[in-house]
């Protein structure tokens, strides 16, 4: 099953490389990473996706909580939680309408003669859908974010200063 972990460490060298250490000591694969400033320059915030069980889940969170750059940790999924994606996507521009596009809710970006650039946000489900209808077309490459997700409850993922 897969899972959404939020983390937020101290903006050091090296937290990073810690954190995915801890992954592949362990043997748990990490499927999504994002890693992004928050607004206190001395933290960032790790969003990650992997698979696994509640109890693997359990064991994650409680191995990143001892971390010494890991100042708090989140599992998403215990609680609702909104997840989503951005994706960039390069097409032949001759392989694509503008009405597939409105279909497909893409967003333009980049537009030449020769290719145009979309981007899509939504849940990786959604978009997972998307890339099977998309390599229909003369697609160049495709980019994603990976999972970004946040709480839907009063639960914050902050230290108190």
């Amino acid at each position: 099953m897969k899972r959404v972990i939020a983390l937020l460490m101290e903006n050091q060298p090296g937290a990073l490389s810690r954190v995915v250490g801890l992954f592949s000591q362990r043997g748990y694969n990490i499927e999504t990473l994002i890693v992004a400033p928050t607004t206190d320059p001395t933290l960032s915030r790790l969003t990650m996706s992997t698979n696994g069980d509640e109890k693997i889940v359990q064991q994650i969170t409680k191995q990143l909580d001892k971390l010494i750059d890991v100042v708090t940790v989140a599992d998403l999924g215990e609680s609702d939680f909104v997840e989503t994606e951005l994706m960039l996507v390069k097409l032949n521009k001759s392989s694509i309408t503008g009405n597939e596009i409105e279909k497909f809710e893409g967003k333009v970006v980049f537009e030449d003669s020769e290719i145009i650039n979309l981007q899509f946000v939504g849940e990786p489900d959604k978009l997972d859908k998307l890339v099977k209808e998309l390599n229909k077309k003369e697609v160049l490459e495709i980019v994603r974010s990976g999972s970004l997700g946040i709480s839907s409850n009063a639960k914050t993922l902050t230290i108190n200063k």
